[in-house]
């Protein structure tokens, strides 16, 4: 009897499976095209699962084993039934291979089991406790009605009227994993991300970020540059269906682990966003409906159920519409830092920071809705080239007695110094003069744009405002073409990110370096000599845009390490570092929270023990020396250093290797 009907139960759920698949990917056509190359993603996906995807995994064992294991046998389990009880080829060979894989993902089932018995905050509750259960139902009834054929039990003991009742159950059994793991997995339900990660995957929006290198794939965090020739182009995203077509696929991948809602400052701050939701309200807006069924952690302060959308309908309610009218909240996405932290933990790799910053460029672009001083901060922008307005002329007042030399006068040198908005800041001043000094000391053949030079464009860019970084960076990008140089140097990770990252889409290529990087290399040229550390304990605070977004973390460990110090590592620090505040025009649109970000990073700094924190960021600087009731000292990786300089040993020539130097070998790129 088992044989009859297993066979109608197996390809009754391929097809629902089917069905809903095509369901699915209907929704995801909802959004705007973008090109993708169908058989090399299909092609590269066994890869970007087992090794891109696993990287992110395994940094929790016991999840990645479990993974392995539940995810590994129901793939094996569920090809192997189609073969054995679909299609009838009982061959024991194959019948014992399904043994072991149902066996395997039952022992998967147990670990997920535990996890949901007192459950992590972060994890969605819901629907998905019941998950374990259906793992169970599916392995469980797999491996028995397998049994028969490897010979293990009788071949006639489920015939007959004595094993109606045994037959009922496992049929039973059998059903309801079938219906989770085939028809939920593209109707909906848990087991939705396995279908929609799997293809995301294969068509993922920035495929530079997986490798064909052992261990992995690369960073690509640059923001996607708008058209604005194209007048048919709609000005960021106003409603889902503008997203991409694999955006609204890569949210459908979710697995609503919560990894990025741990990992976010402005949560941990009591700031309405939780990244987690964020997608989920995505993938409301696509199908159409309401958050009501929401089964995670809310946005602070914000009730579930009060929002709702559809794939055409606005994002964010203009004011005219009734409140709830929309999937979010505008403070939603201006509470954001746009540190990444959600992105670099997201076993799926969806990306959050994207999506928001899209969404904020219809806010900005098409409403004018930046909040607070973001207005005041876009208009200095257009009229003086920086952020707080100051006469261009007087970018360079701080450094009056320092004689910079200057582009404009030679032409040609092997390192462009870009100050960044910073040279207005009396703070930041210090940590410039001081990599100056640094600089002269190691015979580096410098000059400065001095007043050629414009703000970069970041802040614009992260609030929204496309067309005013765009107009920064072409002006930019005018200004550099008219000198020669090896390499931009920069003690502001913002604007070594935006050069280096983002002013290639529009036809600036620079060898970048941040300053941290380049005085490593010195160093290890011989070219600095320091006196020991007599100082405190130290820690050292990673700048999300130089440690996560451009995968710089050791060579400021080096330096510390040069000047003899040991580092006093903070809990989270290097990919897991906690954001400053600083980043994504967070400061300017200021949306409150329960407490403030760098609060919370100075209470880290506290917790290590260190009296002083090392950074590397003008941004964090200024955003950890605001904290009040701290003893901690902050001061930038430039200033320790060039304090501790010491002349170099008599005969020492000035390009005396320890190891070869990048500054000695880069390539000169002609701009």
């Amino acid at each position: 009897m088992l044989n009859t009907i297993l066979p109608i139960l197996i390809f009754t759920a391929l097809a629902l499976a089917v069905i809903g698949a095509l369901r699915r990917i209907r929704l995801w056509r909802q959004g705007r095209p973008a090109p993708v190359n169908l058989f090399k993603g299909l092609a590269a996906l066994p890869r970007r699962y087992l090794v891109d995807l696993h990287h992110v995994v395994a940094r929790d064992k016991m999840i990645s084993n479990t993974h392995v294991a539940t995810a590994g046998g129901f793939v094996a389990a569920a090809v192997l039934m189609i073969l054995v009880h679909g299609l009838g080829i009982a061959n024991p060979l194959l019948g014992g291979l399904l043994l072991l894989a149902s066996a395997s993902m039952f022992i998967g089932s147990l670990f997920v089991a535990r996890r949901r018995i007192n459950p992590p905050a972060r994890l969605s509750k819901g629907p998905w406790m019941r998950l374990p259960k259906s793992l169970m139902a599916f392995s469980v009834s797999v491996f028995l009605i397998t049994l028969p054929t490897v010979g293990l039990l009788p071949e006639g003991l489920l015939e007959g009227s004595a094993s109606w009742f045994l037959v009922v159950v496992l049929v039973g059994l059998v059903a309801w994993g079938l219906g989770e793991m085939f028809f939920g997995m593209t109707w909906g339900g848990p087991m939705k991300h396995a279908f929609a990660g799997a293809l995301h995957l294969a068509f993922h929006r920035r495929p530079e970020r997986f490798s064909t290198k052992k261990g992995g794939g690369g960073r690509s965090t640059g923001l996607k540059a708008l058209n604005l020739e194209d007048e048919a182009a709609p000005l960021g995203v106003e409603k889902p269906a503008d997203f991409t077509w694999n955006q609204l696929l890569g949210f459908d991948a979710c697995v609503q682990c919560g990894r990025c809602e741990a990992a976010c400052p402005a949560l941990a701050a009591g700031q309405p966003l939780n990244p987690k939701k964020l997608i989920q309200d995505m993938v409301v807006g696509m199908a159409g409906g309401s958050d009501a069924n929401y089964a995670g952690t809310p946005y602070p302060g914000k009730p579930v159920g009060e929002h709702h959308g559809t794939p055409h309908g606005p994002i964010v309610a203009p004011a005219a519409l009734p409140e709830g009218a929309s999937l979010v909240d505008a403070e939603t996405l201006w509470s954001c830092t746009t540190c990444r932290a959600c992105v670099e933990e997201c076993p799926m790799m969806i990306e959050h920071v994207d999506a928001i910053v899209d969404m904020r460029r219809h806010l900005t672009l098409e409403r004018g809705k930046t909040p607070n001083k973001g207005a005041e901060v876009l208009d200095n922008l257009i009229a003086t080239d920086n952020l707080g307005g100051f006469d261009p002329g007087s970018r360079l007042n701080w450094a009056a007695d320092l004689n910079l030399p200057r582009m404009a006068d030679l032409q040609q040198v092997d390192v462009l110094l870009w100050l960044g908005d910073g040279s207005f800041d009396m703070r930041n001043q210090r940590t410039l003069r001081a990599l100056v000094k640094v600089l002269r000391a190691a015979e580096v053949d410098f000059a400065v744009l001095g007043d050629e030079e414009r703000d970069s464009g970041d802040v614009a860019r992260r609030l929204g405002d496309e067309a005013t970084f765009q107009s920064l960076a072409k002006r930019n990008i005018a200004t550099l073409s008219k000198y020669r140089f090896q390499q931009i140097v920069t003690c502001d990770p913002h604007s070594f990110h935006v050069l280096g990252n983002e002013y290639g889409e529009l036809g600036g290529v620079y060898e970048v370096r941040h300053h941290s990087t380049f005085i490593a290399e010195l160093y290890d040229a011989g070219r600095l000599a320091f006196s020991p550390w007599k100082g405190g304990s130290v820690t050292y605070h990673d700048p999300c845009y130089l440690g996560r977004y451009n995968g710089e973390f050791e060579a400021p460990r080096n330096v510390l390490k040069a000047l003899g110090i040991e580092v006093k590592e903070m809990e989270r620090s290097g990919s897991r570092s906690r954001c400053c505040g600083g980043g994504g025009g967070a400061p300017i649109t200021d949306i409150p929270g329960k407490q403030r970000i760098p609060d919370m990073r100075m209470n880290d700094v506290k917790e290590s023990g260190a009296e002083l924190v090392a950074v590397g960021c003008p941004q964090c600087t200024a955003m950890l020396e605001g904290v009040v009731d701290t003893s901690a000292e902050v001061r930038d990786i430039a200033e320790l250093v060039a304090d501790a300089l010491v002349e170099r040993p008599a005969g020492e020539a000035s390009g005396a290797s320890r190891q070869p130097a990048a500054t000695t070998t880069a390539e000169e790129v002609i701009v």
